[in-house]
């Protein structure tokens, strides 16, 4: 398969392209920066420039053209205002759902997060708060689209090594961590899974293994 993964030097995109990569498939990394090429290229991706924040549909439909699957893996990241939440958050994810729909890419798994889906809780932090809306927004907006699609709500999210073993289902599902490792197979496996489509999934680390949790709800 031919993967585009928009924010494709995010943790998690580069652990996914590494596993992609392994298994032979084609991963397609769009990064903002230049200075990110190499590092995504050492995941074994092909790299393209694509800037989400500044792009039309249509530039980004040209650059999906032969692809068989998207994942939107980009976030504005820490550190960001509220501003970028906005922008990246949701409108770079409402962007690459329409691009997809003009190149004729059904499968589109989106990365969002546990919290999304309900009003952010009274006295949360305001850019926690515009975060958790954007998710919301733009998992609503891929929802009405006519695309296969798959919203996964990670936990907490840790740099620890990949367990293997996750729990994964509708929501509600408890709060707790996940290692991105684990996040990134549980994306390779959804990508396989076409009976995941049009369910919204949350992630914690757990006892199941990731085939087998993925196939279970499929």
């Amino acid at each position: 398969m031919r993967i585009v993964i928009a924010g494709g030097h995010g943790k998690i995109a580069l652990l996914l392209e590494r596993l992609l990569a392994e298994r032979g498939d084609q991963a397609v990394g769009l990064i903002r920066n230049p200075a990110h090429l190499a590092d995504v290229r050492k995941a074994g991706a092909e790299a393209v420039i694509c800037d989400l924040e500044a792009a039309s549909a249509g530039d980004v439909a040209v650059l999906l053209s032969g692809a068989d699957a998207v994942v939107f893996a980009a976030g504005a990241g820490p550190g960001s205002g509220a501003p970028r939440k906005d922008s990246v958050d949701r409108a770079a994810s409402v962007l690459m759902a329409g691009a997809a729909e003009r190149a004729g890419v059904r499968r589109f798994v989106q990365v969002s997060s546990m919290g999304a889906g309900q009003p952010p809780r009274p006295g949360s932090d305001e850019v926690w708060a515009v975060y958790i809306t954007a998710k919301t927004a733009a998992e609503a907006d891929l929802r009405a689209r006519d695309l296969d699609w798959t919203i996964l709500r990670p936990g907490g999210l840790t740099d620890a090594p990949a367990t293997g073993r996750i729990r994964l289902a509708p929501p509600p599902v408890p709060g707790g961590t996940v290692p991105r490792a684990d996040v990134a197979a549980v994306i390779a496996a959804l990508l396989d899974e076409l009976g995941t489509a049009h369910q919204t999934l949350e992630l914690t680390g757990g006892d199941t293994p990731v085939t087998a949790a993925v196939h279970s709800i499929s």
